[in-house]
């Protein structure tokens, strides 16, 4: 995982879901869309983004410096990618 800066396409609203892990019960999540600088063809990711850090309002164009994880899981015979945002720094 490294930082990057990325630029948001896209921000979806903040809610909340059931989650074992979290001391509540419950966790913030938002969908966030970033996408790496340069020209519009320029890599493209759908971000989960979690806790506290979901509570962020971003603007289309805001520029952040994220660290990515991303990974992937099987579930019903097919395979999945997930990207989340460990760490995101509006810039």
């Amino acid at each position: 995982m490294k930082e990057q800066i990325l630029r948001v396409v896209k921000c979806g609203e903040c809610f909340t879901v059931k989650s074992e892990k979290s001391e509540g019960g419950m966790l913030n999540k938002r969908t966030l869309v970033l996408q790496e600088l340069g020209g519009k063809y320029e890599p493209t990711y759908v971000v989960s983004v979690l806790g506290s850090l979901a509570t962020l309002e971003f603007q289309e164009g805001d520029l952040v410096i994220a660290t990515l994880r991303f990974s992937s899981r099987e579930y019903n015979g097919q395979m999945f990618m997930d990207v989340v945002a460990t760490e995101l720094i509006k810039k």
